[in-house]
């Protein structure tokens, strides 16, 4: 099962991004949990610079900007695969 988490304070971008993770997940038919992480302290764990940031299996795959669906994806799937 994958492991999605958006990192952000809840801004119109965080939203996009966490509308497309949502999306990708149920279009793919994956097993995921979509978690939205708005903490400060747990956001800056991941030590990114700048939200909104993706998060799939506990390994940063985009911050600072919105991620299209293809590419979220081509995370989760290679997510899957090296899993």
């Amino acid at each position: 099962m994958l492991i999605v988490k958006i990192l952000g304070p809840g801004c119109a971008n965080c939203r996009k991004v966490e509308k497309i993770a949502r999306r990708v997940v149920e279009e793919m038919a994956f097993e995921a949990e979509v978690i939205k992480v708005t903490d400060y302290a747990d956001i800056m764990a991941y030590n990114i610079l700048s939200t909104p940031g993706l998060v799939v299996n506990e390994k940063v795959v985009c911050s600072g900007r919105i991620p299209t669906s293809a590419e979220v994806t081509s995370w989760l799937v290679d997510s899957l695969e090296t899993a």
